[in-house]
């Protein structure tokens, strides 16, 4: 039983760190962003959500607006927007790293703020994305987005990369090279980056439809569909109602977390995919011996014995990770769920509480025994999910 006094205390606190300490200007940008923590001194792409969860939290848009003003104004001249901007004035385009549709996330707070001149501005960056995508991660002609690096997906340590040559990212001699060059490896299609690419394309038709680009907008919705077809072509088992990142025209069959990115990215159609949603849901998701584990949701599957080697920290090979479980509340309302949705973040908010002495607000847990690890105390991701989990539960 949660102390509520014990929880408001915690809830300022909180609140107050990470506006006083983990929003700030970084990289000569005057405007303020949220930094992931002192581990990781900077913004990562698959980070923007945490300016959008801010935002909903205490009904400031600026944080959000800053945060995609600055990825956008640094997207290079190939189309690529960066990995990662650093607080020492680094900027990396040496991996993807998007994890989160970030024109959805785009399109949310113009869905809020209404400023047509904003949308413009992500439009024009939006289609230099997709061409980008299209013209260098798809080395293999299979209208699919290939993962080059590890790096690409944010799954550090996972199971997933380990047929890849480069786990991390692509160097020569020493130097990171940026991410629309193929190493010397065959690439892994890869589920998440699909996913991630189908939200753009179908928030694409959206903007094409407002700003009245109606060739766009045909082209965009065309493209979406070709995209979901080759997914369901070469990456749906059926018989085991599950996808699987592919290499060398062979399954890959690792059952990672990424199998949410169907439904966080809105793939799967409540009314056409209804029967593969509930298989999905019933045989993996909801299934104590897959994900749905004391304290969901592993980034491996229990039940996949990869997951036994993969135990280091900052691992998506094992730990339940914070970014996963903010992510839920992007997908399991809009699919029914929203009562799994309170009983994960409740176990969330009573694991910050218990363990805030030995491990405050890291990344990642135990999915069976709650512990969490050391990786990245006052992780801003973690501080969120701890914040967002109190508003939504009203818990004090």
């Amino acid at each position: 039983m949660i102390n509520k006094a014990e929880l408001k205390e915690k809830y300022e606190f909180v609140k107050n760190k990470l506006i006083n300490e983990n929003i700030r200007s970084i990289n000569n940008y005057k405007e303020k962003v949220i930094v992931i923590s002192n581990r990781y001194n900077g913004i990562w792409l698959e980070h923007v959500y945490d300016s959008i969860i801010y935002a909903r939290l205490f009904n400031d848009y600026s944080i959000a607006i800053n945060t995609i003003n600055l990825f956008i104004d640094l997207q290079n001249e190939l189309g690529q927007l960066p990995c990662f901007i650093k607080s020492d004035s680094s900027i990396g385009y040496s991996q993807l790293q998007e994890c989160v549709s970030f024109y959805n996330l785009c399109f949310v707070v113009y869905e809020k703020i209404r400023d047509i001149n904003f949308l413009k501005k992500v439009y024009t960056s939006l289609n230099k994305w997709i061409g980008f995508v299209y013209k260098y991660r798809m080395t293999l002609d299979m209208g699919l987005v290939e993962m080059f690096v590890g790096y690409d997906t944010g799954h550090d340590n996972s199971p997933r990369l380990d047929t890849l040559k480069y786990k991390g990212y692509y160097s020569i001699n020493g130097k990171r090279i940026n991410a629309n060059i193929k190493p010397d490896d065959t690439p892994i299609i890869a589920l998440d980056l699909n996913c991630n690419l189908y939200m753009n394309l179908n928030i694409g038709v959206k903007i094409a439809k407002i700003l009245n680009d109606s060739n766009n907008e045909i082209k965009f919705l065309n493209l979406s569909k070709e995209l979901k077809r080759n997914m369901f072509k070469y990456l749906l088992d059926k018989n085991k109602s599950f996808f699987f990142d592919l290499k060398d025209n062979k399954k890959i069959e690792i059952y990672s977390i990424s199998i949410l990115h169907l439904f966080q990215e809105r793939v799967l159609d409540l009314k056409e995919d209804k029967e593969l949603i509930d298989n999905i849901f019933n045989k993996y998701i909801n299934n104590k011996k897959e994900f749905n584990t004391n304290y969901p949701f592993p980034s491996i599957s229990i039940s996949d014995k990869s997951s036994i080697n993969h135990r280091m920290t900052n691992s998506w090979g094992y730990y339940s990770q914070a970014l996963t479980t903010l992510r839920l509340s992007l997908w399991m309302d809009y699919y029914g769920y929203s009562n799994e949705l309170d009983n994960v973040l409740l176990k969330w908010v009573e694991v910050f509480i218990k363990y805030y002495n030995e491990f405050p607000f890291t990344q990642e847990i135990d999915p069976i025994s709650g512990i969490p690890t050391d990786s990245s105390p006052y992780y801003s991701t973690s501080m969120l999910l701890f914040l967002y989990g109190i508003n939504r539960l009203k818990l004090i």
